[in-house]
Protein backbone atom coordinates (compact mmCIF):
# COMPACT_ATOMS: atom_id res chain seq x y z
CA UNK A 1 0.00 0.00 0.00
CA UNK A 2 1.16 3.52 -1.00
CA UNK A 3 -0.29 6.83 0.76
CA UNK A 4 -0.53 9.67 -1.01
CA UNK A 5 -0.95 13.52 -0.35
CA UNK A 6 -3.16 15.69 -2.81
CA UNK A 7 -4.58 18.86 -3.19
CA UNK A 8 -4.60 18.58 1.40
CA UNK A 9 -6.07 15.59 1.01
CA UNK A 10 -4.74 11.71 1.67
CA UNK A 11 -5.09 9.00 -0.21
CA UNK A 12 -4.40 5.08 -0.08
CA UNK A 13 -3.51 3.47 -3.03
CA UNK A 14 -3.12 -0.49 -2.95
CA UNK A 15 -3.13 -2.76 -6.75
CA UNK A 16 -4.53 0.74 -8.57
CA UNK A 17 -6.99 1.12 -6.31
CA UNK A 18 -7.32 5.08 -4.67
CA UNK A 19 -9.03 5.01 -1.13
CA UNK A 20 -9.99 8.85 0.49
CA UNK A 21 -8.94 8.81 4.46
CA UNK A 22 -10.04 10.49 6.76
CA UNK A 23 -7.22 11.85 8.75
CA UNK A 24 -4.12 13.93 7.95
CA UNK A 25 -0.72 12.48 7.29
CA UNK A 26 0.23 13.67 10.70
CA UNK A 27 -2.40 11.88 12.49
CA UNK A 28 -1.64 8.93 10.27
CA UNK A 29 2.12 8.39 11.49
CA UNK A 30 0.98 9.36 15.14
CA UNK A 31 -1.45 5.99 14.98
CA UNK A 32 -0.26 2.72 16.66
CA UNK A 33 -0.51 0.56 13.76
CA UNK A 34 -0.14 2.53 10.06
CA UNK A 35 -0.38 -0.45 7.93
CA UNK A 36 -3.17 -2.32 9.68
CA UNK A 37 -5.29 1.18 10.11
CA UNK A 38 -4.91 1.20 6.27
CA UNK A 39 -5.50 -2.32 5.65
CA UNK A 40 -9.25 -2.20 7.27
CA UNK A 41 -9.84 1.04 5.14
CA UNK A 42 -9.12 -0.90 2.10
CA UNK A 43 -10.66 -3.55 2.82
CA UNK A 44 -14.39 -2.25 3.73
CA UNK A 45 -13.96 0.85 1.43
CA UNK A 46 -15.27 2.00 -1.76
CA UNK A 47 -12.43 2.83 -4.37
CA UNK A 48 -12.21 6.61 -5.50
CA UNK A 49 -12.10 7.21 -9.12
CA UNK A 50 -9.45 9.98 -9.50
CA UNK A 51 -9.40 12.71 -12.09
CA UNK A 52 -6.84 12.05 -14.75
CA UNK A 53 -5.35 15.55 -14.06
CA UNK A 54 -4.63 14.83 -10.60
CA UNK A 55 -1.43 15.68 -8.89
CA UNK A 56 0.55 14.44 -5.98
CA UNK A 57 2.15 16.46 -3.44
CA UNK A 58 4.70 16.05 -1.89
CA UNK A 59 4.14 13.30 1.12
CA UNK A 60 5.10 15.60 3.99
CA UNK A 61 3.11 17.30 6.88
CA UNK A 62 4.62 18.82 9.70
CA UNK A 63 7.54 16.10 9.88
CA UNK A 64 11.13 16.98 9.89
CA UNK A 65 13.66 15.58 6.85
CA UNK A 66 17.04 14.70 8.46
CA UNK A 67 19.44 13.11 6.19
CA UNK A 68 22.77 10.39 6.91
CA UNK A 69 26.09 10.69 4.61
CA UNK A 70 28.47 8.60 3.98
CA UNK A 71 26.46 5.42 3.83
CA UNK A 72 27.85 4.22 0.70
CA UNK A 73 31.53 3.45 -0.24
CA UNK A 74 30.55 5.34 -3.42
CA UNK A 75 30.04 8.63 -1.26
CA UNK A 76 33.01 8.09 0.97
CA UNK A 77 35.34 8.53 -2.42
CA UNK A 78 33.33 11.33 -4.06
CA UNK A 79 33.25 13.15 -0.19
CA UNK A 80 37.28 12.61 -0.42
CA UNK A 81 38.20 13.99 -3.52
CA UNK A 82 36.07 16.99 -3.36
CA UNK A 83 37.53 17.83 -0.34
CA UNK A 84 41.78 16.85 -1.02
CA UNK A 85 42.43 20.44 -1.07
CA UNK A 86 41.02 21.33 2.54
CA UNK A 87 42.40 18.33 4.05
CA UNK A 88 39.05 16.76 4.41
CA UNK A 89 40.35 12.70 2.54
CA UNK A 90 41.16 11.55 6.40
CA UNK A 91 38.04 13.32 7.46
CA UNK A 92 35.16 11.41 5.35
CA UNK A 93 37.31 7.88 5.90
CA UNK A 94 37.21 8.25 9.17
CA UNK A 95 33.07 8.99 9.18
CA UNK A 96 32.49 5.87 6.96
CA UNK A 97 34.14 3.66 9.58
CA UNK A 98 33.29 5.08 12.64
CA UNK A 99 30.08 3.92 14.60
CA UNK A 100 28.23 6.48 14.99
CA UNK A 101 26.96 7.92 11.90
CA UNK A 102 27.14 11.49 10.04
CA UNK A 103 23.27 12.68 11.02
CA UNK A 104 22.31 16.21 9.88
CA UNK A 105 19.24 18.50 9.31
CA UNK A 106 18.18 18.84 5.88
CA UNK A 107 14.31 20.72 5.52
CA UNK A 108 11.32 21.25 6.69
CA UNK A 109 7.80 21.24 4.60
CA UNK A 110 7.92 24.44 3.12
CA UNK A 111 11.56 23.46 1.27
CA UNK A 112 10.64 20.14 0.14
CA UNK A 113 9.28 19.59 -3.50
CA UNK A 114 7.17 16.78 -4.68
CA UNK A 115 6.85 15.19 -7.58
CA UNK A 116 6.56 17.14 -11.06
CA UNK A 117 7.80 19.87 -8.59
CA UNK A 118 11.50 21.96 -9.00
CA UNK A 119 14.60 21.82 -7.12
CA UNK A 120 17.34 24.46 -7.10
CA UNK A 121 21.18 24.60 -7.08
CA UNK A 122 22.18 27.35 -5.10
CA UNK A 123 23.00 30.68 -6.51
CA UNK A 124 26.68 30.53 -5.14
CA UNK A 125 27.48 27.36 -6.23
CA UNK A 126 29.41 25.80 -9.27
CA UNK A 127 28.94 22.18 -8.57
CA UNK A 128 26.13 20.84 -8.07
CA UNK A 129 24.31 17.32 -8.03
CA UNK A 130 21.42 15.52 -6.92
CA UNK A 131 21.68 12.55 -4.30
CA UNK A 132 19.06 9.83 -4.83
CA UNK A 133 18.49 8.44 -2.15
CA UNK A 134 15.94 5.70 0.04
CA UNK A 135 13.92 7.74 2.59
CA UNK A 136 12.70 5.89 5.74
CA UNK A 137 9.13 7.34 7.15
CA UNK A 138 9.53 7.34 11.06
CA UNK A 139 7.04 7.40 13.61
CA UNK A 140 7.34 9.42 17.16
CA UNK A 141 8.09 6.14 18.62
CA UNK A 142 11.22 6.09 16.41
CA UNK A 143 9.66 3.03 14.46
CA UNK A 144 10.37 2.96 10.32
CA UNK A 145 6.50 2.49 9.24
CA UNK A 146 6.85 3.37 5.33
CA UNK A 147 9.92 4.51 2.32
CA UNK A 148 9.42 7.17 -0.11
CA UNK A 149 11.84 8.47 -2.27
CA UNK A 150 14.41 11.52 -1.49
CA UNK A 151 16.62 14.05 -3.59
CA UNK A 152 19.30 15.06 -1.60
CA UNK A 153 20.34 18.18 -3.79
CA UNK A 154 24.49 19.05 -3.15
CA UNK A 155 26.89 21.75 -3.54
CA UNK A 156 29.70 19.71 -4.05
CA UNK A 157 32.40 23.19 -4.38
CA UNK A 158 31.08 24.33 -1.05
CA UNK A 159 31.15 21.50 1.57
CA UNK A 160 34.56 20.28 -0.54
CA UNK A 161 35.47 24.08 0.44
CA UNK A 162 35.51 22.96 4.04
CA UNK A 163 33.60 20.21 5.58
CA UNK A 164 31.94 22.40 8.28
CA UNK A 165 30.23 24.42 5.13
CA UNK A 166 28.37 21.13 4.90
CA UNK A 167 24.72 23.02 6.29
CA UNK A 168 25.35 25.58 3.84
CA UNK A 169 25.78 23.21 0.94
CA UNK A 170 22.81 20.69 2.08
CA UNK A 171 20.16 23.23 3.43
CA UNK A 172 18.04 25.86 1.51
CA UNK A 173 15.09 26.26 -0.65
CA UNK A 174 14.10 23.10 -2.64
CA UNK A 175 17.25 21.60 -1.74
CA UNK A 176 14.89 18.25 -1.44
CA UNK A 177 12.64 16.55 -3.02
CA UNK A 178 10.06 13.85 -1.80
CA UNK A 179 8.02 11.10 -3.07
CA UNK A 180 6.24 10.36 -5.01
CA UNK A 181 4.18 8.25 -2.55
CA UNK A 182 5.12 6.82 0.93
CA UNK A 183 4.93 2.87 0.87
CA UNK A 184 3.45 1.31 3.98
CA UNK A 185 4.98 -2.25 4.85
CA UNK A 186 5.33 -3.77 7.83
CA UNK A 187 8.93 -5.43 7.10
CA UNK A 188 12.49 -3.96 5.74
CA UNK A 189 12.92 -2.88 1.90
CA UNK A 190 14.87 -6.10 0.43
CA UNK A 191 19.21 -5.59 0.31
CA UNK A 192 18.26 -6.47 -3.80
CA UNK A 193 15.97 -3.02 -3.83
CA UNK A 194 17.47 -1.05 -7.19
CA UNK A 195 17.84 2.30 -7.24
CA UNK A 196 18.55 4.35 -10.53
CA UNK A 197 18.41 8.08 -11.38
CA UNK A 198 18.51 9.48 -14.89
CA UNK A 199 19.30 13.33 -15.74
CA UNK A 200 18.04 14.60 -18.91
CA UNK A 201 19.28 17.31 -20.69
CA UNK A 202 17.46 18.98 -23.31
CA UNK A 203 15.62 15.77 -23.29
CA UNK A 204 18.90 13.54 -23.90
CA UNK A 205 20.39 11.33 -21.07
CA UNK A 206 23.08 13.62 -19.58
CA UNK A 207 24.33 10.53 -16.88
CA UNK A 208 22.51 7.50 -15.91
CA UNK A 209 23.66 5.36 -12.50
CA UNK A 210 21.92 2.32 -10.27
CA UNK A 211 23.27 1.17 -6.72
CA UNK A 212 21.29 -1.34 -4.55
CA UNK A 213 20.74 -1.22 -1.01
CA UNK A 214 22.95 -3.95 -0.86
CA UNK A 215 25.85 -1.24 -0.94
CA UNK A 216 24.81 0.47 1.82
CA UNK A 217 27.16 0.09 5.16
CA UNK A 218 24.75 1.00 7.90
CA UNK A 219 21.58 -0.75 8.98
CA UNK A 220 18.26 1.74 8.09
CA UNK A 221 17.27 1.06 12.23
CA UNK A 222 20.72 2.16 13.39
CA UNK A 223 20.63 5.17 11.59
CA UNK A 224 17.23 5.78 13.51
CA UNK A 225 18.44 4.73 16.50
CA UNK A 226 21.02 7.51 16.60
CA UNK A 227 18.56 9.82 14.67
CA UNK A 228 16.12 9.58 17.93
CA UNK A 229 18.59 9.63 20.63
CA UNK A 230 17.86 12.64 22.95
CA UNK A 231 15.57 13.85 20.04
CA UNK A 232 11.88 13.85 20.16
CA UNK A 233 9.86 14.05 16.69
CA UNK A 234 6.48 14.39 17.94
CA UNK A 235 5.43 14.44 13.93
CA UNK A 236 7.60 11.62 13.49
CA UNK A 237 10.17 12.78 10.72
CA UNK A 238 11.87 11.44 7.70
CA UNK A 239 15.29 10.07 7.19
CA UNK A 240 17.61 10.06 3.69
CA UNK A 241 19.89 6.96 3.53
CA UNK A 242 22.74 8.08 2.12
CA UNK A 243 23.49 7.80 -1.81
CA UNK A 244 25.68 5.10 -3.78
CA UNK A 245 25.23 7.26 -7.10
CA UNK A 246 27.50 10.13 -7.77
CA UNK A 247 27.73 11.71 -10.88
CA UNK A 248 31.35 11.96 -12.39
CA UNK A 249 33.64 14.98 -11.39
CA UNK A 250 32.93 17.30 -14.27
CA UNK A 251 29.10 17.03 -14.11
CA UNK A 252 27.32 19.50 -12.34
CA UNK A 253 23.26 20.56 -12.94
CA UNK A 254 22.01 23.08 -15.26
CA UNK A 255 18.84 25.12 -15.17
CA UNK A 256 16.40 22.97 -17.10
CA UNK A 257 17.74 19.54 -16.29
CA UNK A 258 15.46 16.48 -15.27
CA UNK A 259 16.40 14.13 -12.55
CA UNK A 260 13.93 10.80 -12.91
CA UNK A 261 14.78 8.84 -9.26
CA UNK A 262 13.32 5.38 -9.48
CA UNK A 263 13.38 2.93 -6.43
CA UNK A 264 11.78 -0.72 -7.01
CA UNK A 265 8.37 -0.84 -5.15
CA UNK A 266 7.90 2.77 -4.35
CA UNK A 267 8.03 4.35 -8.21
CA UNK A 268 9.88 7.22 -9.88
CA UNK A 269 10.36 10.75 -8.44
CA UNK A 270 10.75 13.15 -11.29
CA UNK A 271 12.00 16.96 -10.67
CA UNK A 272 12.85 19.77 -12.77
CA UNK A 273 15.91 22.11 -12.16
CA UNK A 274 14.35 25.69 -11.61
Amino acid sequence: MKLYRSQDRTLVEENGNYYPLDKSLDALIALDDLHAHLQSIVSAATPHRLAESLTFDAPIGHQEVWAAGVTYYRSRSARIEESKDAGGGDFYDRVYSADRPELFFKATAHKVAGPGGKVRIRSDARWSVPEPELALLVNPRGQIIGYTIGNDMSSRDIEGENPLYLPQAKVYDQSCALGPGILIQTGPMPPSTLIRMEILRSGAAEFSGSTTLREMKREPSLLVEYLYRDHSFPFGSFLLTGTGIVPPDDFTLQSGDEVRITIDGIGTLTNQVA
